[in-house]
């Protein structure tokens, strides 16, 4: 059925890959949104990624394994004591913590007990917060027996900050055990929440400096050595009762540098500002085609399409790989770094027989466990990866075509960013 479903939409006559959606920011509480969808023809750049995930319902191939912990030394094995297991992880929060590149398991046996509540909070009644208490208690016991390990993984210059954050860690460790005792069901989440951006905050000082040399070619490119954070803001135009709303998206640079680095250059270049949505039709929700017949951004410096690469960062590489799909590399069970398991995924648009050939489109998955089942869709390995929504994702679903994108603006990270082109040449 979903591959007829694409097929019937292939009517078009473009050799391109689908236009995606720009970047989000940090939405607020209040994007309620609503609105009649506007749609236009649809190139076949749509019909590529709609035919590619169709194909991924029926054929996809599922991927093995748990998130490993990279190093910046070495390809470093799972260590199953402290992996997630079960269902893969969909969480984007989550994800962005085992993405980084560190191998601590004294941090990571404090963080899993603390994701863990997440799926203690679905039993139903008083049990849910006896099994949160274990977790408490697991969490607790890992952050006092590992205190002296993890203070060792941090980077020098941030071991104060780390050390302020696991203190933080402890205190709030104390108030959710005092939450479950009185009962408190509803404040759970919330704490849960804070405590994982204490540890993500650890685990991201355990960095130090970039893990890795990029490849020659690309080393000119803007490029982003680390994380960044942007808002973007969206103005719904068929909802009277809301102005606007504003989704926030973290960039992983460590995992995609090239394609991460090129976005937020493009964001500093305000290319995406006044930008329209231009597809929104429940697999994803995409923009960044500029008005013209050029389909990504033109380098005033050259006066041509400036393009990407492909880049996968795999588990327990070193290094992304460039220029091929896992796939074309032969690599089919391989699992990658930043994998299409989030609702809110942000990848990149390509021509679909060129890999290198990305430029300006960007598209957010719009992921249904029924549908696009994730570790078994053939988008992993062929198409970059580079950011998840981390606030008010779910808002994405109600998006539609000829909303307008107001702003992209950069909230954090920008010092990561090494040879902006929008400094050189507005």
């Amino acid at each position: 059925m979903a591959a007829a479903l694409a097929s019937s939409r292939c009517c078009c006559s473009r050799p391109s890959l689908p236009p995606l959606p720009t970047r989000g920011r940090r939405s607020v509480a209040r994007c309620a949104l609503s609105g009649g969808e506007k749609r236009n023809p649809l190139s076949w750049k749509e019909c590529a990624i709609s035919v590619a995930l169709s194909v991924g319902l029926i054929t996809g191939a599922p991927t093995f394994g748990s998130p490993a912990y990279a190093s910046p030394l070495e390809p470093v094995l799972p260590d199953v004591s402290v992996l997630i297991s079960g269902p893969p992880i969909k969480d984007p929060g989550a994800l962005l913590r085992y993405a980084l590149p560190i191998d601590n398991k004294a941090i990571r046996e404090v963080q899993k007990p603390l994701e863990d509540i997440t799926d203690s909070l679905k039993v139903a009644g008083v049990r849910a917060l006896d099994s949160v208490e274990r977790n408490i208690k697991q969490a607790s016991r890992a952050l006092n027996n590992g205190r002296s390990l993890i203070l060792a993984g941090l980077a020098e210059p941030k071991r104060a900050n780390g050390e302020e954050l696991l203190n933080k860690l402890a205190v709030g460790l104390d108030e959710l055990q005092r939450i479950v005792e009185d009962r408190n069901r509803d404040a759970v989440a919330p704490k849960q929440k804070e405590l994982l951006q204490y540890v993500g905050t650890v685990e991201e000082d355990m960095v130090d400096g970039f893990p890795y040399e990029i490849p020659e070619e690309y080393s000119t490119m803007p490029l982003l050595k680390g994380r960044a954070t942007v808002d973007m803001k969206v103005k719904i135009k068929d909802n009277p009762n809301i102005e606007d709303c504003v989704f926030r998206i973290v960039l992983d640079g460590y995992n995609a540098p090239v394609t991460a680095g090129n976005f937020i250059d493009l964001v500093e270049r305000k290319f995406y500002d006044g930008m329209e949505i231009q597809r929104a039709d429940g697999f994803v929700v995409q923009t960044g085609d500029p008005e013209g017949p050029a389909e990504g951004f033109i380098d005033p410096s050259t006066g041509k399409i400036r393009t990407v690469p492909l880049e996968i960062m795999v588990d327990g590489d070193k290094a992304p790989v460039y220029g091929e799909t896992l796939e074309e590399l032969g690599r089919y069970k391989a699992q990658t770094k930043l994998p299409f398991n989030a609702f809110g995924t942000m990848a990149m648009a390509r021509e679909e027989f060129d890999d290198n050939s990305a430029s300006s489109q960007v598209f957010w998955l719009l992921k249904e466990s029924e549908l696009t089942p994730s570790n078994a869709n053939i988008l992993d390995g062929r198409y970059t990866v580079f950011g998840y929504v981390t606030e008010n994702e779910d808002y994405l679903a109600d998006v539609k075509v000829g909303d307008v994108i107001e702003s992209i603006q950069v909230v954090s990270g920008l010092d990561n960013l090494v040879n902006p082109s929008y400094k050189i040449v507005g």
